[in-house]
């Protein structure tokens, strides 16, 4: 059986080795190269051809999502899974739309990464399951968009913030994705509130679930 040959782009060489020392154990994978950096494995991508890139997003001089995208804009058969630490909105979905065909965070089980890199391959997509959570999230929002104008009163960031409560998410979720401070989210919640003329944060998920904003419940 002919071997996934795969290229490995992490800056850190531990982390490379333990990888590779996994992968190589597997009898359908085969370490073909190995990059610490975004432009070395844009230049091994485009000289060893893999199959498969097992990509980090923080290295230096190019970074991951870069790579990404230039190598999948010059050599789209090249199946790119991303395996990284940031699990930030902002790098997941730069990643998918850099052409990424997975992503999973460190951390994740030896078996979970081979079974995602052979996935991959058959060209399926792979994500973890809290990215796989972030893109249901992000595609129902899609199929039903927020009436944000049912708020006038409300600022941008304070009609945000209650499409999130009305999303089902915490304050702590909330101050996490939006990168404020807890306190910071707290006092647009109580301007919420005090804009709304409600008396707690389960009155304003009603209201806005009334309004079409957020999960609907018994109606999704």
């Amino acid at each position: 059986m002919e071997k996934l040959r795969v290229l490995l782009a992490d800056d850190h060489p531990l982390f490379r080795e333990g990888v590779a020392a996994v992968l190589q154990g597997h009898e359908e994978l085969e370490i073909v190269g190995e990059a610490e950096s975004g432009d070395e494995v844009m230049r091994l991508a485009e000289s060893l051809q893999p199959d498969l890139i097992l990509m980090d997003i923080s290295m230096p001089v190019v970074n991951g999502i870069e790579a990404t995208r230039q190598i999948t804009m010059t050599n789209p058969h090249i199946r790119i899974l991303v395996l990284t630490m940031f699990d930030d909105d902002n790098s997941v979905f730069s990643a998918i739309r850099a052409g990424a065909r997975g992503y999973l965070l460190k951390g994740s089980k030896p078996k979970d990464i081979i079974r995602a890199l052979v996935a991959v391959a058959d060209g399926e997509a792979i994500f973890s399951s809290g990215i796989a959570s972030k893109m249901m999230y992000y595609f129902d929002t899609i199929q039903h968009p927020p009436q944000k104008e049912m708020f006038p009163g409300l600022t941008a960031r304070e009609n945000e913030i209650l499409e999130q409560l009305a999303n089902g998410r915490t304050m702590a979720d909330i101050a996490l994705s939006f990168q404020l401070s807890l306190k910071t989210v707290r006092n647009h919640v109580s301007n919420i509130l005090n804009k709304l003329q409600v008396v707690d944060r389960t009155q304003a998920i009603l209201l806005a679930r009334d309004a079409g904003i957020g999960k609907q419940s018994g109606r999704d």
